[in-house]
């Protein structure tokens, strides 16, 4: 089975599953080779934050955001469904596809004690021939009004009735369609679609708010997407036009650049994912290469670079998750937090700490959670709050040193 006979983002997912075993094997060649002896000079020594469970009771957890409020708004991917759109629309590739759907997906809000009340149920989730799950992908706000991006929406996805969109929560728990996202890829195609791993509806993982609009990352086409709120789509750049199929998924913004980054490809030759910047002019480059798969990319208000990688330590398995601490200025990258199994979404309190939803993937009902990171302020070492600079500071001709981190990443910290 090549990289393509799988369909959309959860085929990157199977990748990671089926190649664990050999990556594992090279484990042993890794650690003793000069690249990752010199990856390893490259990291500095830290005894990781330990993390503590804040909430329970989650079905797939994925992005999550504070509110102005202060409690915390989780999306929720939900259990799936059985029903089949098969004969109706173009589905999902066969070796992942057909996808099944039903409304099991939900918006869930934390308050401070870690207690859960549901804010919008009977939500769009959907789930393939593995039982991997997609559903509300994430939630931001804008003008203290909550919004929900849809990912298991759509016809390819058991959705005949629904497309895959931005949403606007209403305090009643009903859902108003902003933008319909489903319409405008198909509408708008990228120029260097994967056409044999192709989602028809998409796959729509985050969404952040910025300068009183919305912008979302599409990882299957590859696309930076602005949404604003009454509903005008526009596309900030196609990734795929410059890099090909390397499935970006999660955004952040820093001093009016964007910040992305990618789960990456698993065909023969590709490139380790990184994180891209992305200026409002569409201009994007590499600025941190070499890095696992991404799936959590934040600055703090101290400027600290966090970047979550679910499959880092030992591939994809429980515990293996882990975050990564990266110094602009010298790419210097410190393992911040390991031992999270199949997180899927990180945020963080303003001038507090991070949050990570965790068993985010494949686990049954109930099993997701959130947990917490204390981040502690006392850490010269990484107060580096003139760091961004660098990032942007770079023209689109200067050259990017890779760290060599070979592997370096599937190694307890």
């Amino acid at each position: 089975m090549n990289s393509k006979q799988q369909s959309g983002f959860t085929r990157q997912v199977f990748w990671l599953l089926t190649w664990t075993i050999f990556v594992s094997s090279l484990l042993v060649f890794a650690v003793f080779s000069k690249e990752t002896a010199h990856a390893q000079a490259q990291r500095q020594p830290q005894s990781p934050l330990p993390f503590t469970v804040f909430a329970t009771g989650l079905n797939n957890p994925r992005g999550l955001k504070f509110g102005p409020d202060g409690n915390l708004y989780v999306a929720e991917g939900g259990l799936g469904g059985t029903t089949s759109t098969v004969g109706q629309c173009e589905q999902a590739g066969p070796s992942i596809g057909p996808y099944t759907g039903g409304n099991t997906a939900r918006i869930s809000k934390i308050d401070k004690e870690g207690q859960r009340t549901t804010v919008a149920d009977n939500l769009p989730s959907a789930q393939d021939i593995m039982g991997s799950i997609v559903g509300v992908s994430d939630v931001a706000f804008l003008d203290e009004k909550l919004y929900a991006l849809i990912g298991g929406a759509g016809c390819s996805h058991g959705h005949p009735e629904t497309n895959n969109g931005v949403y606007r929560v209403k305090e009643d728990g009903s859902l108003k369609l902003v933008a319909d996202l489903s319409a405008f890829i198909k509408a708008n195609p990228v120029a260097q679609p994967d056409v044999e791993d192709f989602e028809p509806d998409g796959s729509f993982y985050s969404m952040i708010a910025w300068d009183d609009d919305l912008y979302v990352v599409e990882a299957n086409g590859g696309q930076l997407l602005k949404v604003t709120p009454h509903g005008k789509v526009t596309r900030i750049v196609d990734i795929s036009a410059k890099y090909g199929h390397i499935v970006p998924t999660v955004v952040t913004v820093r001093n009016d650049r964007f910040y992305v980054g990618n789960l990456g490809s698993f065909a023969p030759n590709a490139s380790r994912p990184g994180i891209y910047r992305i200026k409002s002019s569409g201009k994007i480059r590499e600025v941190v290469p070499d890095l696992s798969s991404i799936l959590g990319i934040l600055y703090d208000h101290r400027n600290r670079l966090f970047v979550l990688e679910p499959f880092a330590n030992g591939g994809f398995a429980p515990g293996a998750g882990q975050i990564l601490q990266i110094k602009p200025s010298n790419l210097q990258t410190t393992t911040i937090t390991i031992g999270l199994t199949f997180p899927t979404g990180m945020t963080r309190q303003r001038h507090g700490d991070v949050f990570v939803s965790n068993n985010g993937f494949g686990l049954p009902a109930e099993q997701g959670e959130i947990v917490r990171i204390h981040l502690p302020d006392h850490d010269d070492e990484v107060d580096d709050a003139s760091a961004i600079d660098d990032f942007d500071t770079l023209d689109d001709t200067d050259a990017v040193t890779p760290k060599q981190q070979i592997f370096l990443p599937l190694i307890k910290q």
